[in-house]
């Protein structure tokens, strides 16, 4: 009796064994169940850099000529913007350019026939780059002054930039992580699971535009600076098992 009772336990616990070990290579064989989910970080902010050009030039027969009246125009600009309220130190001049100003010479005929020298072009730019965002855009706007004082100049569109765009960075991968797990979450619960372990994060591609703009993304990142109200995205993929 006593041998049959062991023969019996014995071969109940080899079944057991087997069919745990089956299950465990069935789990390991089987596909885990994940959920890919993109979310989304997004902020309109306000520029607080700008960076503003001009140039300017003057033509004349002698280069002499030429060299001074540049420099009489140099200082009627450097004048005009410390007056409106740009600082010293924020006014940045370029190196003088200076080329030929040729003209070409055509027979009676209509055939060329060589150039003739009409005298130097010599041109210089300016450059501001400044926090004071309003005053710069006020000069800018009001520089046709320094066209009334007899200064070529041609002003530039300003450049606008964001000095703390690092921890914007950073506050919107944040958002951008809630959200997708957020949106997991509820995905997971809609579907009578609940989330695992998080497999992966894939963080795509940081874009600036201009506030309620058309402005398409690109591949690379859109980087808007022509406009002082933006609008910066980031999107983060999170790849979640599923329990």
């Amino acid at each position: 009796m006593t041998k049959h009772l062991s023969a019996l336990l014995f071969s109940m616990a080899i079944i057991i064994a087997a069919a745990l070990l089956g299950k465990a290579y069935f789990d390991r064989s089987r596909p885990s169940s994940i959920i890919s989910v993109t979310g989304l970080g997004e902020t309109n902010f306000t520029s607080d850099l700008i960076v503003w050009e001009g140039r300017f030039q003057t033509e004349n027969a002698d280069l002499s000529a030429a060299y001074a009246q540049l420099e009489a125009d140099k200082a009627l600009i450097k004048t005009y913007l410390e007056n409106n309220g740009v600082a010293a130190d924020a006014i940045v001049f370029s190196a003088v350019s200076t080329r030929e100003n040729n003209r070409a010479r055509y027979s009676s005929d209509g055939r060329y026939i060589g150039e003739d020298f009409i005298g130097y072009v010599l041109s210089q730019q300016v450059e501001i780059e400044s926090t004071e965002v309003a005053q710069i855009e006020k000069v800018a706007r009001e520089v046709t002054e320094l066209l009334n004082q007899g200064v070529k100049f041609y002003s530039m569109p300003p450049r606008y930039y964001f000095t703390a765009l690092s921890d914007l960075k950073i506050e919107l991968i944040s958002k951008a992580t809630e959200d997708a797990r957020l949106r997991s979450e509820q995905i997971a619960k809609n579907s009578g699971a609940a989330l695992g372990k998080l497999e992966s994060a894939q963080m795509g591609i940081f874009q600036i535009t201009g506030q309620n703009s058309d402005e398409n993304y690109t591949w690379g990142g859109a980087f808007n600076t022509a406009d002082k109200e933006k609008t910066a995205s980031i999107t983060m993929k999170l790849t979640y098992e599923l329990e």
